[in-house]
């Protein structure tokens, strides 16, 4: 089809590729971040319990959405791997990008039904939603050496971050005047449901169109991917056998081992706060009605997106001035003040500055991070093994932190106190940065 005739490096064919950032990114801020746990909240409200029953044990709304997702993203860190094998070895990344990014559209929809009496089905979309929209972007990542060259590939990876927020805010403002004024949209309440609970059902619903159509111009372009040579139980294992080879080379990596240990700790607590901080609003705050509680939380979230622009400008500048590590360290110290500050959070004024706070670290940390790991690496054609190395030791990052978080807040019974064993982990990668070596 179309993909033929386009070489690697031209304009249309960088832009097709960006693009799948404008149709999937809708899921991490519409659906991950600000309506699903809104809803989720709400749905637990108006049943007026906090408590489910799950294979035979009783179990809180918080600790039970931070297990889905641990599971989800254990699940996501061993099959991506096996996964990148295969599609080496038919010579087809097309084809399983097209596949995750289906399974996630279609997911995001059955969300629809989600229910306390089908709370099954509920979780189970949930869960694949988290492995669609993960393991389709490790894929669509994975592109960008074959699409763009190496003096291209920081400009077009940034333009796809753009066009993701552009596009992501712009369907989370319309479902967020779908949530505040259901009415003008047509939707009423009926059967026991409120209109606003069925317009968030609607805008799952919306995530799951927006996410598949605008994908085909992607699909349509990209090329099918490079079939690699070789025994097949070899290239299917490959993805296992370049992780394994990565680990043996940071044996003598010093400097790079040291920062990834750092960067293993801290990032489980960053990525443990991205994932639960909603939850964390809609269930600790005090909100004065379920409207300033829709209200506030999607103004909060909006807030973060923002200044987590901001912040990874500030960063990028800190670290140019003081160097990686330096900076590295100081944004830790401010994400453990942050743990320590979000314990005593009460009011919505005190949620909107830790919010700002969280945005400010949070584009810094990210980036930052990601760029200090391409600077330790050896000099490598394998990049791609590194960075998969990368994504893995972060993904399992995410299963600790979020089981963790889950568990703490089961057996407390307070989210809160989760937020300062957080802090912890911050304490400790600050104290892991300072052993990493100048040279």
């Amino acid at each position: 089809m179309g993909s033929i005739t386009l070489v690697k490096g031209s304009k249309k064919l960088l832009n097709a590729w960006a693009f799948y950032d404008w149709a999937n990114s809708v899921y991490s801020l519409v659906i991950a971040s600000a309506i699903f746990p809104i809803f989720y909240g709400a749905l637990f409200r108006s049943a007026n319990i906090e408590k489910v029953v799950l294979f035979g044990g009783e179990i809180a709304r918080g600790p039970l959405i931070s297990y889905v997702t641990s599971a989800a993203f254990l699940f996501i860190a061993i099959i991506t791997p096996l996964l990148s094998g295969v599609a080496d070895y038919l010579g087809n990344k097309k084809l399983f990008l097209k596949f995750f990014c289906y399974l996630g559209g279609i997911s995001c929809m059955g969300l629809y039904w989600f229910s306390l009496e089908n709370i099954y089905l509920g979780l189970l979309c949930y869960f694949f939603g988290l492995v669609g929209f993960w393991v389709s972007f490790a894929f669509n990542n994975s592109y960008l050496p074959d699409i763009a060259f190496p003096e291209q590939q920081d400009r077009i990876s940034a333009k796809g971050f753009s066009l993701g927020y552009i596009g992501s805010v712009i369907l989370l403002l319309f479902n967020l005047a779908m949530v505040m004024k259901p009415e003008f949209f047509g939707i009423t309440s009926d059967g026991g449901e409120i209109a606003e609970i069925k317009a968030m059902k609607y805008s799952f619903l919306s995530v799951g169109i927006w996410w598949m159509v605008f994908s085909q111009y992607t699909f349509y372009h990209l090329p099918k991917g490079n079939k690699r040579e070789g025994p097949k139980e070899q290239v299917l294992l490959n993805g296992f056998k370049e992780l394994k080879s990565v680990w043996k080379q940071l044996g003598k990596e010093v400097r790079l081992k040291r920062y990834l240990g750092a960067f293993f700790v801290y990032s489980m607590a960053v990525q443990t706060v991205m994932l639960i901080a909603t939850y964390f609003g809609e269930e600790e705050i005090s909100w004065g009605s379920d409207n300033e509680r829709t209200m506030g939380l999607i103004i909060s979230i909006l807030v973060i997106q923002i200044v987590a622009i901001l912040g990874a400008t500030l960063t990028a500048k800190a670290s140019k001035a003081f160097g990686n590590i330096k900076t590295l360290i100081v944004v830790n110290i401010l994400w453990i003040a942050i743990c320590i500050y979000a314990y005593f959070v009460i009011t919505p004024m005190d949620f909107y500055i830790a919010a700002g706070c969280v945005g400010i670290v949070m584009g810094g940390i990210q980036a930052l991070s990601r760029s200090t790991y391409s600077k330790f690496i050896p000099q490598t054609k394998d990049t791609t093994s590194f960075f998969s190395f990368y994504d893995v030791s972060e993904k399992i990052g995410i299963v600790i932190g979020t089981f963790m978080y889950g568990f703490i807040a089961q057996l407390t019974g307070s989210m809160r106190n989760a937020t300062i064993f957080l802090g912890l982990f911050f304490i400790i990668g600050a104290f892991l940065l300072t052993r990493v070596p100048k040279k």
